[in-house]
Parts: C-alpha cells; structure tokens; sequence
C-alpha cells in the first residue's frame, strides 16, 4: 500500500480535518478486495485525520478497521511507480515522492 496525507508533520503522526483532529469511523461497508482503493489511515477505532492509504493489492486483514471511501479511476500506472520506488528503515521511501497538480477531487 501506499500512504500519504500528514501534511502537518509528514512522518505519518500529524492528524486533522475539517472535523477536527479526529473524527469516526462512517462504516465499513466496501472492502479491500482491489488495487486502487482509497482508505483511511488511523491509529485505531474512530481515529480519522488527514492520513489516507491507497491499495496496491487485495489487503482484507484491513476490513473492518479501515474505511474504503474511494477508488482510482485514473493513473494507476503512477500507483504503480511509486510503489516501486525504493524504501529504506519503517519502509519509508528512500526517494521523496510527491504527487502534484492531479485534478480534483
């Protein structure tokens, strides 16, 4: 999987939104059965911030403790690209990996 999202501390600790620091869990309703799927990061039940991950392979150890509230319609070529870049200790990429002007949302 890929993580992104602290843009307050960027080293995966930072958490907001527009509902707070932290806001719940909306349900768990889709699983992650596929690449390409967007999913709250947390540390734990009702913890969501600004943390998200993205799938890059079926991950259903994560079901029923993250909620899936998206999916890749374009660009899973670039999914793959950053998943191939190196990574080093905790697994954190080697390279900085920045994703810019992608449309909206």
């Amino acid at each position: 999987m890929v993580q992104g999202g602290d843009f307050l501390n960027g080293d995966g600790t930072g958490s907001f939104s527009i509902y707070g620091e932290k806001f719940a869990d909306e349900n768990f309703e889709v699983k992650h059965t596929d690449p390409g799927l967007l999913s709250m990061a947390n540390s734990g039940a009702n913890t969501n911030g600004c943390q998200f991950f993205i799938t890059t392979v079926p991950c259903d150890f994560l079901d029923g403790k993250h909620v899936v509230f998206g999916k890749i319609v374009e660009g899973l070529l670039t999914l793959r690209k950053i998943e191939n870049v190196p990574t080093g200790q905790n697994n954190r990429p080697k390279l900085v990996v920045k994703v810019t002007e992608c449309g909206e949302m």
